[in-house]
């Protein structure tokens, strides 16, 4: 199983298929590099090198402790684009994994990439302040953090009917995809998925780390 061990020791996962130029994928909240393998084998098929990876706390990778924010995601992608030697890559990032993108050019540069492919990609404040009056109340964090720590199986299953539209009339319901989205998301660590920091503060440099709310 491919793996690159970070700076910090952590382990992460990655698939790397084909060749040609390189398309890295990082996924979204709370899924695997295994949500890219549709788009992985139809990209393969037609002469890219195809490369995703599982966050750090996600899948196969490690499970730490800390360091489950928007800055270690950057850097973690940073490290394996230097590993892998990557260049002139197309990188693409689904929620989360758009943040993830965006801020490893934030920090790491444009150097490497030749595009970025931002999919619903998450904003770089979520957390409504009084500079961002239209982001979602602290509240609506703590309610997704209690019912994670409730159920998370029960929570992750009712989560796949807003997330693949599956909500909306008409929708002809997939009960595999259902399910194997909710087995993917259970192999993310609860740690991962309820650290304050998925707020995402504004980006930084790769000197300087802020947490995304000061309370914690």
């Amino acid at each position: 199983m491919p793996t690159i061990t970070t700076k910090d020791g952590t382990s992460i996962y990655y698939k790397d298929w084909g060749t040609g130029q390189p398309i890295t994928f990082s996924h979204g909240w709370p899924l695997t590099a295994d949500a890219w393998d549709a788009q992985m084998l139809f990209l393969g098929q037609q002469g890219y090198r195809v490369i995703a990876h599982d966050r750090r706390g996600n899948g196969r990778s490690s499970q730490p402790w800390d360091g489950n924010d928007m800055d270690h995601y950057a850097d973690d992608l940073a490290e394996l684009y230097n590993f892998l030697d990557l260049k002139n890559a197309i990188a693409i990032g689904h929620s989360t994994g758009g943040g993830e993108v965006a801020r490893y050019i934030g920090r790491h540069g444009s150097g490497r990439v030749a595009k970025a492919v931002l999919i619903s990609a998450v904003p770089p404040l979520m957390l409504q302040t009084d500079k961002n009056p239209g982001g979602l109340p602290l509240s609506a964090f703590d309610g997704l953090r209690a019912s994670l720590t409730a159920n998370r199986s029960q929570f992750y299953q009712d989560l796949t009917l807003p997330f693949f539209g599956y909500n909306r009339s008409g929708t002809k319901i997939s009960k595999g995809c259902r399910t194997t989205s909710g087995c993917k998301a259970c192999s993310v660590r609860t740690r991962a998925n309820t650290t304050p920091s998925r707020l995402s503060p504004k980006p930084t440099s790769p000197k300087t780390s802020r947490r995304s709310i000061s309370r914690y």
